[in-house]
């Protein structure tokens, strides 16, 4: 009965609408409720002594940092920059949309931060040189999972500490993972622009004077990886 109550009330809080957490948190409270074999007392020690870990810590710290950035326009260099570097071939602002994203999610190591940073950004960029609207959002959405495989991702210090493994090591083992994901989403956007399966003006190749200005500006924005790690 408790079990079958737990998952009745997981799927009615999920159909009205909440908060996936909040939903399992109140499903788990009401079976611990029916049940009564649990002590509360040890339950909220359990949370808080969970809770008191100092690899958490670096989760609100990555947040603050990507809402910093999107605030102080680094997400606007960080695409100038991908811009300048593979704007020109096959693919357009698609293959931007995908670089910007890799090299941002070395400093949000959050999905929500890299949609939200520099989604508007890319789409309005893409919708203004004729890409279609749902290839727009799809390679923004796509492009922002790169963010919790990419260190310093929040979801691997999380893993890291529920499973007591370290999270420089989970971070090392992300690194390729992420790459090569880029580069697939970079090989399917050309291939669908060379087969006019999506509408992708090439941009003219960058001079000399504006990839040199470009990573000037998205140095130092480059070099925040460094520090949270």
């Amino acid at each position: 009965m408790p079990l079958l109550l737990m998952f009745v009330s997981l799927v009615f809080f999920i159909i009205v609408r909440m908060p996936i957490a909040m939903s399992m948190l109140l499903s788990s409270f009401l079976y611990l409720l029916v049940d009564g074999r649990f002590s509360y007392t040890i339950m909220a020690e359990r949370v808080a002594s969970a809770m008191d870990s100092f690899p958490f810590l670096a989760i609100p710290y990555f947040i603050m940092a990507a809402e910093i950035m999107n605030s102080g326009g680094i997400s606007d260099r960080i695409f100038n920059f991908a811009q300048a570097f593979v704007g020109h071939i096959q693919g357009g602002l698609g293959q931007v949309n995908v670089l910007a994203s890799v090299i941002f999610s070395g400093m949000s190591g959050s999905a929500a931060a890299d949609a939200a940073g520099l989604g508007a950004i890319e789409i309005r960029a893409m919708l203004k040189e004729g890409y279609d609207r749902g290839f727009s959002a799809a390679i923004t959405a796509a492009s922002s999972t790169i963010g919790p495989i990419f260190p310093p991702s929040i979801q691997m210090v999380l893993y890291g500490v529920m499973a007591q493994v370290s999270a420089g090591h989970l971070f090392a083992a992300g690194m390729a993972p992420g790459l090569l994901l880029g580069l697939g989403f970079m090989i399917t956007v050309a291939i669908m622009a060379r087969l006019g399966m999506i509408t992708a003006p090439r941009r003219p190749r960058a001079t000399m004077a504006q990839i040199i200005k470009a990573t000037k500006d998205a140095l130092p924005c480059m070099l925040i990886p460094i520090v949270l790690l």
